[in-house]
């Protein structure tokens, strides 16, 4: 029978500075780009540059803290880079105010905070692991990622509407002030943490920063899981900014036409959030994994049948539910088991390669599908990454094994970490 976990207060104190930072982050959506667009006068390109540069040269910049992080206590790490995000978002306003605020500090700033969420969401994965048992892992994930899913379905248009209010840098600013709170809710953890596991002598830096992915491509499983999450949540991203063309675009729909086929459907998030355990407890780790894993790959297609009116906003609807409700299932489940298959003292340098990949990994798809678009349309390159994305499921493990090399089946205990998912960056996590 599923019961409601107690996880202490560590952990709560943690779930507080997690939703502090989200709900912020929700606000705070899309709010560089409307900076760029109606402050700066920025052009598209300039726009999209924005966007993929801050992903990818922040995703590189983090590789080496991978390393640095490991044999370091972990909440001063969390606590490092929350400030500093802090730092960095507060400069926006301060300059919009002073009125020297300019695309290179956006771009720098953009920069700053990826490499910094990377290292945070290292960093936290491991400290999870240190004060949550393995038996209640996926409890909470799956806590953070109906959190994680409740803020996008709020912060968008309260932010939105704080925009049109108050004005352009509202929202970096409240976003700015919720990593504050953060660190002040990591601050208030009074548990010790465990010592980090002692940096074996004679280690070479570079065979530091490699041994993440080393980790990930030696294990069979991960190895597996690796490759069918960077690809799906890569293929998925890719679509996002040409399903907003096609629809703002092509089909005419109104903007609170278009903002509505993406706020409702993130329901789903928390309903997939919430069956997680339940649907662990009853059918086991491995076929949770492999069906949802699968069926989260078969909704995008739908997207490039959209058609103009209301027929058109309740397939984008209905696609973007189904998907939602696949995708944070299988995320809260399969963070639980990535952290438990991990070893512990690798955990920070297999989540920050593991983040760096997806962030470089996600850039580099969205520009080609981008450029693709250019050269046909952006319905048939949706329908591409649709059609790629039903062949994602044979990337995933036949046989899922547990932390002590037996495969995990419908008879063993929830073996459960952290996840990763408006809707397509909560879907990428």
């Amino acid at each position: 029978m599923w019961r409601r976990a107690s996880l202490g207060r560590s952990f709560g104190w943690l779930w507080a500075a997690y939703a502090a930072s989200a709900y912020g982050t929700g606000l705070g959506f899309g709010a560089f780009s409307i900076v760029a667009i109606t402050v700066l006068n920025a052009s598209s390109a300039e726009v999209s540059a924005l966007s993929s540069a801050g992903l990818a040269i922040g995703a590189l910049l983090a590789v080496p803290l991978g390393p640095w992080m490991e044999f370091r206590a972990k909440r001063p790490v969390m606590i490092a880079m929350d400030v500093l995000r802090f730092a960095a978002l507060a400069s926006i306003p301060l300059a919009y105010w002073l009125g020297t605020l300019s695309f290179a500090q956006l771009l720098v700033v953009s920069i700053v905070t990826a490499a910094a969420k990377i290292a945070f969401t290292a960093a936290s994965g491991a400290y999870l692991k240190t004060i949550v048992g393995a038996d209640r892992l996926l409890a909470a994930t799956s806590r953070f990622e109906s959190t994680t899913w409740s803020a996008t379905i709020i912060g968008p248009p309260v932010g939105g509407a704080a925009i049109g209010l108050l004005g352009p840098v509202t929202t970096v600013a409240v976003d700015a002030v919720s990593y504050l709170l953060s660190a002040l809710g990591i601050t208030a953890i009074r548990k010790p943490e465990q010592p980090p596991s002692p940096k074996r002598t004679g280690t070479r830096r570079w065979s530091d920063i490699a041994e993440g992915w080393r980790y990930i491509l030696a294990h069979q499983t991960l190895r597996r899981f690796f490759f069918n999450t960077i690809l799906v949540n890569g293929l998925i991203m890719a679509g996002e900014p040409l399903l907003s063309v096609l629809m703002l675009s092509d089909l005419q729909f109104p903007v609170w036409e278009y903002g509505l086929a993406f706020a409702v459907p993130c329901i789903g998030g928390l309903i997939g959030s919430r069956l997680a355990r339940r649907l662990v407890s009853r059918c086991g780790e491995q076929t949770v994994l492999r069906v949802f894993g699968t069926l989260r790959a078969c909704w995008p297609l739908g997207l490039a049948f959209i058609q103009p009116g209301l027929a058109g906003l309740v397939i984008v609807m209905a696609t973007e539910l189904g998907l939602i409700i696949c995708a944070s299932l299988f995320n809260s489940v399969f963070a639980a088991y990535r952290l438990n298959n991990t070893d512990a003292g690798r955990h920070a340098r297999v989540l920050a390669a593991w983040s760096a990949t997806a962030g470089i990994s996600i850039a580099v798809i969205t520009v080609l599908w981008g450029l693709l678009a250019q050269l046909t349309s952006p319905r048939i390159a949706i329908a591409l990454a649709g059609v790629l994305l039903l062949a994602t499921p044979f990337l995933l493990p036949r046989r899922i094994t547990a932390p002590d090399g037996a495969s995990v089946g419908h008879e063993r205990e929830p073996n459960p970490g952290p996840a990763a998912s408006p809707t397509g960056r909560r879907l990428a996590g």
